[in-house]
């Protein structure tokens, strides 16, 4: 086990905080208020605004169970990153967005992240990214508030605590992972190795249905969106939502490059590439077989994807 930190300022942090406790792989998590040009302040003056302090949670995680990509992606979903200031029914400074680190290494993740963010909305990107310069916990009362108070005032969806504590059932520890997958799909995955060209499992596969993350069974690609780009890999045009995959510059073997993961389990995929159909927004989504599982579309509703069946027959 590795454990880890990264902060999180979301508006009020009684949600955020109930949010990230139900996350597998989260081994605490505490309120308090981040970067105060007061020392030690008390709730009533974070509220004044004099003090400068966010109110934000601190996550610690182990980083073999859950990775920051996928933490992001959850506390990208628990805001609106273009609200500046506000969050819900919560205004003021203190309620601000942000990303806190400790962890130099965390910065590149965190960067990529946003800018995937940046690239699906019209409108700035008001989400914080700085190192966190101090942490005081906040008094005890509002430690584990919502579980404490079930029917406490939250700004988060009720949906959004379903689908979390949902994923834990699909969640596998690294242990478990490498037992289930062979030597090749883990070395993809989890340590972005490439597959052989033409060889591999569904370079030339073009039946209908629905291509899923082989580590946790997330949708990621459908058969309508595949198509022959002679790479010598799967090729599509785009994921079955934007919100599932996540970006990063990749700069191994002297190149530049887009990498490509799953938004909920980290796994490496692939990289995205300018020279798609033209017709169809012109990227390429180049992703290795051994990151994927291929469903039949007649296989589907048995196998609990049967809602996703009509995007297949629709295009």
């Amino acid at each position: 086990m590795k454990r880890k930190k990264i902060y999180f300022a979301g508006g009020c942090f009684w949600g955020t905080e109930h949010l990230f406790s139900l996350v597998a792989g989260v081994v605490g998590t505490e309120v308090g208020y981040a970067n105060s040009r007061v020392p030690y302040p008390e709730y009533k003056e974070v509220c004044s605004g004099q003090t400068g302090a966010a109110e934000t949670v601190e996550v610690e995680y182990d980083d073999m169970e859950v990775s920051l990509t996928e933490l992001l992606s959850i506390y990208f979903k628990s805001i609106d990153p273009t609200s500046l200031n506000r969050q819900g029914n919560d205004r003021g400074t203190q309620y601000r967005t942000g990303i806190y680190y400790v962890d130099r290494d965390d910065v590149p993740v965190i960067e990529a992240f946003v800018a995937a963010v940046e690239r699906r909305n019209t409108e700035p990107i008001v989400v914080e990214v700085m190192p966190l310069e101090n942490f005081y916990p906040a008094e005890l009362y509002h430690q584990d508030y919502l579980e404490k108070n079930p029917g406490g005032y939250c700004h988060i969806d009720p949906a959004l605590f379903e689908e979390v504590k949902s994923r834990e059932g699909r969640k596998n520890e690294k242990s478990q992972l490498r037992e289930r997958l062979t030597p090749l799909q883990w070395e993809v995955t989890q340590n972005g190795a490439t597959e052989r060209p033409f060889v591999n499992e569904y370079d030339e596969e073009f039946r209908k249905g629905i291509y899923v993350d082989i580590t946790d069974g997330t949708p990621l690609f459908i058969s309508s969106r595949k198509y022959n780009s002679g790479c010598g890999w799967p090729a599509f045009t785009r994921p079955i939502s934007s919100d599932l995959i996540t970006e990063h510059t990749d700069t191994s073997f002297g190149r530049v490059r887009t990498e490509v993961r799953s938004a909920s389990s980290g796994a490496h995929l692939g990289h995205v590439f300018p020279d798609g159909p033209a017709s169809e927004g012109g990227q390429r989504y180049c992703i290795n077989s051994a990151s994927l599982r291929f469903i039949p579309i007649e296989d589907m509703e048995k196998e609990g994807y049967g809602d996703y069946k009509n995007l297949i027959e629709e295009e």
